[in-house]
C-alpha cells in the first residue's frame, strides 16, 4: 500500500481500548510471519473482516 492511499486518523479512545489493541497487536506479532506488525495494519485487517462480516449478514438478511 503506497503512502498517498493512507489516511491519518486522530481519534481518543479509553486506555482500556488501547490496552486491549495493545494485546490484539502482541497476538498477530506472535502468530504470524509477517515481521513486524502495526497497530494501523491489526486495526485495518480487523476493519476488513467485520466489513466483510457485515456484507455477507446484511446480503443473507435480505434473503429472507
Amino acid at each position: 500500500m503506497t503512502e498517498q492511499s493512507r489516511v491519518q486518523l486522530n481519534l481518543r479512545v479509553t486506555k482500556e481500548t488501547i490496552q486491549k489493541l495493545d494485546e490484539i497487536v502482541e497476538y498477530y506479532q506472535e502468530n504470524t510471519k509477517f515481521g513486524r506488525v502495526y497497530k494501523g495494519d491489526v486495526l485495518t485487517d480487523i476493519i476488513e473482516k467485520a466489513h466483510a462480516l457485515m456484507l455477507k449478514q446484511s446480503h443473507f438478511n435480505k434473503q429472507y
